[in-house]
């Protein structure tokens, strides 16, 4: 029962964080039978192999931090993706343009909404589903359930990723920024040697033009950087899980 009840918890944090499991659109007793099938699918596996965990608060928190772990490896990308979908808004004057996002339930601009919408649809088109649940099943081997973590290094780890998300975020933006940028410079230029021009009231409509413009030109591009998420992924998850491991 020890075994089946940490577990279920490290399975737990991962649904609870990971993007594809953890949308409010996913109702919550689908969320409750995928997590009683999960445990019951990897817990033969598990029984024998191992002495029989002991059951404590600090077990029960270990696990959680770990299948946070897994979980937060995907949900950095999603959330890079909505940190740049903000900074276009802002830089293509398109910020007042806020939407209802059907995975938080919470008013989002229209292109932070799109591009997280973008880079979950990618991520599901890689299978990405599968390789997080390959990635928890795998977690067993590096953490065995009930092993307990090492919180001080592990959780810093878990903190750094923050910079990643960030990084991630102005590199997915970069394209649009640079673009509205020289436009924005070309139209200041524009007001000093034609002043007779009303330039403030086509500096708007030009912004969200080249912003978007600019946007579907780099969709493409977008998509390449997340031809190597399987990659990337791993890699995140398995620095997090060293990391939690005292490695």
């Amino acid at each position: 029962m020890a075994l089946v009840g940490l577990l279920a918890t490290r399975i737990g944090g991962t649904l609870l964080i990971a993007p594809m499991f953890s949308a409010k659109s996913v109702p919550r007793m689908v969320r409750v039978a995928l997590l009683a099938l999960l445990t019951m699918t990897a817990l033969p596996g598990l029984m024998g192999s191992a002495p029989p965990p002991q059951l404590s608060p600090a077990a029960f928190l270990s696990e959680m931090v770990v299948g946070i772990a897994i979980g937060m490896g995907a949900a950095v990308f999603v959330g890079a993706a909505e940190v740049a979908g903000d900074l276009l808004a802002v830089q293509s004057g398109l910020s007042g343009a806020a939407t209802l996002d059907p995975f938080s339930q919470a008013h989002t601009t229209a292109l932070a909404d799109f591009m997280k919408m973008f880079v979950v649809v990618l991520i599901l088109s890689l299978d990405g589903h599968l390789i997080i649940l390959d990635a928890l099943l795998a977690s067993t081997d590096v953490i065995p359930v009930g092993a307990g973590i090492a919180a001080e290094q592990g959780l810093g780890a878990l903190v750094a990723t923050g910079g990643h998300l960030f990084a991630l975020g102005v590199q997915i933006a970069a394209p649009v920024t640079a673009a509205v940028l020289i436009t924005n410079v070309a139209m200041g230029v524009l007001a000093r040697t034609a002043p007779q021009l009303q330039v403030f009231m086509l500096a708007y409509p030009l912004q969200i033009v080249v912003g978007l413009f600019t946007l579907a030109m780099a969709l493409p591009l977008i998509g390449t950087l997340f031809l190597d998420w399987p990659g990337q992924y791993r890699g995140l998850v398995g620095h997090l899980l060293d990391s939690l491991g005292g490695r």
